[in-house]
């Protein structure tokens, strides 16, 4: 097993913490802006680091106030927003330890991760998330307090800690070192009850520092970043930080329905997403254009951006051909993409799942580089990463400074380094099944080329192996279908099965403008837009395409189409869009039924 190591750039005092980074930050750079907020719709008003900390200071004076001790653990439950982020460096400017919870968590899931963790105050954004708190708030009898972000509860505390003075807090903000403990994170629970992740000071604020240096192209003062993915995942939870260190101006966004007005007017020069958003970006710009007239224009501008930006890779580069069309295509489509985005945008981060080639290719040549990043809540989000100066699209990218990373005799990725959990809370079976020594066993089956650059082929307990015993990957074959705008989710199946099959689930959001383009009536409901044979020989197509990259005994035999969405409402996806496979399997037995009980599969896929 040959192993990579990155040696770190810079190296912490012990006796530090993430309290430091903004303490150095409006201390070096006082009236420079690090937040805005918009207080009306498309107005920012930025926030300059020394007001920033002021109100972090006074919040952190009334959880003092309050009785919150240092070491106790404060629950924040909200969208991603500008409070998230001064609660959470207040909660740490105690002395406490944050506990995200996402918005969109059930009562029982709330009674988990309260109880578990020990939380003694919660922290709603809304009354509707104070009641779900309610009624389980006789099972959480540690959690004594609670509070709204919207009910003006904030204001509140502060007025609370008047009486505090600041060598009080100087001392709470200081009780804590590189390798305590400084949030739990709950995992997003594929498989199982959530396992909470202790995840340290050092791997906020040692990752922070090395990525800031090692990414300084993107993570710097001149830049600024649109925040819209949870502030509960692990990934907004760690860029949340590093801004802070980076000195990068900051705006948040709560509603995904928002997103694209919010970037028009913001203007963000680096985004944070995961694949699904820029497969929704694409999808949503070819569908207007074919609603519009032109579909053809933008598929051959697509096909260029594609074609340019792999010219870009070989010696030669583009030929003079090319680059004219590309520049062409740039005036009548690229640009406008640009422009739907603020216009200012030359990088992305995307995480959770491979983006794909296609993709890859396409926004890099319309002015956007997607640096894809890996990692998991057990290693404080990013470990790998792509450079805009040393990309290779199609991977994640090499080790950040301070990690390292081999490959098992099976296939499965291990990391180490400054960024690895301290192990899981209460849970020394798990942690011991998970590490080995200071190795962390992701799960993950990878490949590393002969430069470090890593290659993610699928998750080690969710590989299929058919009764003819084929080992199938599943998200190789997912990934790729689910680029079609009219798919929302894909889940292969066929474990110990004849064959591989697929459940499908259509795009509620795409599916109008679909329906409408190829003149059918697009007021179809999904169950209906199930049945519909243009449809089905839509998603025969994109399977078909997926199909032609594996053998007879990998490819997808069967399909079915599902009546209903498969989202994080209905159970079957994570906050952060993974596919719960065990909730699917159980909820769809009889889809399943019906496609290994209608007769053998046949030399074609098929819908059933």
């Amino acid at each position: 097993m040959k192993t990579y190591d990155v040696a770190p750039l810079i190296v912490s005092d012990e006796t530090e913490n993430i309290t430091d980074l903004l303490a150095n930050r409006a201390s070096q750079t006082p009236n420079h802006a690090l937040y805005a907020r918009e207080l009306t719709p498309g107005t920012w008003t930025n926030v300059s680091a020394a007001d920033f900390q002021a109100e972090v200071v006074s919040v952190a004076k009334g959880l003092i106030a309050a009785g919150i001790q240092a070491g106790q653990t404060v629950a924040i439950m909200s969208r991603t927003r500008y409070e998230w982020t001064v609660l959470d460096f207040a909660i740490w400017y105690a002395g406490a330890i944050p506990v995200p919870v996402y918005e969109s968590s059930a009562p029982s899931q709330i009674e988990w991760i309260l109880s578990d963790s020990d939380c003694v105050a919660f922290f709603g954004e809304t009354e509707e998330i104070l009641a779900r708190f309610e009624e389980i708030k006789s099972h959480t009898p540690l959690c004594r307090l609670s509070w709204t972000i919207e009910g003006g509860d904030i204001d509140k505390i502060k007025q609370l800690g008047k009486t505090v003075d600041d060598a009080t807090i100087q001392t709470r903000r200081k009780s804590s070192k590189l390798s305590d403990l400084a949030t739990i994170i709950y995992t997003s629970g594929t498989t199982g009850r959530p396992k909470g992740c202790e995840l340290t000071h050092r791997g906020f604020v040692e990752l922070s520092k090395n990525a800031t240096l090692d990414l300084a192209e993107v993570v710097n003062p001149k830049h600024s970043t649109l925040l819209f993915i949870p502030l509960a995942h692990v990934f907004a939870r760690f860029i949340e930080v590093l801004c802070v260190h980076g000195g990068v101006r900051v705006g948040h966004q709560p509603d995904s329905r928002n997103v694209g007005e919010a970037m028009v007017s913001f203007k963000p020069d680096f985004l944070l997403a995961v694949p699904r958003v820029f497969e929704k970006v694409y999808n949503s710009a070819e569908q207007k254009a074919e609603a519009a007239g032109k579909g053809k224009i933008f598929r051959k501008a697509a096909y260029t951006a594609i074609a340019y930006s792999k010219a870009l890779d070989t010696p030669k580069g583009p030929s003079l051909g090319l680059k004219i069309q590309h520049k062409l295509f740039d005036v009548l489509v690229y640009k406008k993409l640009r422009a739907a985005m603020g216009g200012k945008v030359r990088y992305a981060v995307s995480g959770g799942a491979p983006l794909g080639p296609r993709l890859g290719h396409f926004f890099r040549a319309i002015g956007l580089v997607v640096l894809e990043g890996y990692g998991l809540t057990e290693t404080t989000a990013p470990a790998i990463i792509g450079r805009p100066h040393n990309l290779k699209i199609g991977k994640v990218g090499r080790m950040l400074p301070g990690t390292g990373i081999k490959i098992a005799e099976d296939g499965e990725i291990w990391l180490r380094g400054i960024n690895i959990m301290r192990g899981y809370w209460r849970n020394p079976e798990a942690t011991a099944a998970a590490m080995d020594g200071e190795w962390f066993k992701t799960g993950d089956i990878g490949e590393l080329d002969e430069d470090g650059f890593l290659s993610i082929t699928g998750r080690k307990k969710e590989l299929i192996v058919t009764a003819g015993g084929k080992n199938v990957a599943p998200t190789l074959l997912e990934d790729p279908i689910r680029a079609n705008p009219l798919i929302g989710q894909v889940v292969v199946v066929g474990d110990q099965k004849p064959f591989v099959a697929a459940l499908v689930s259509l795009d509620a959001d795409m599916l109008p403008i679909w329906l409408s383009n190829h003149g059918l009536d697009k007021s179809m409901t999904i169950a209906q837009a199930a049945k519909e044979p243009a449809v089905l020989a839509e998603i025969q197509t994109a399977i078909d395409r997926a199909n032609k990259n594996f053998s007879k005994a990998e490819s997808i035999r069967k399909f079915i189409v599902l009546d209903r969405e498969l989202n994080e409402d209905s159970g079957h996806l994570t906050p952060s869009l993974k596919i719960k496979r065990e909730s699917v399997m159980r909820d769809f037995g009889p889809a399943l039924d019906e496609i290994y009980n209608s007769g053998p599969a046949t030399s074609e896929t098929k819908a059933i």
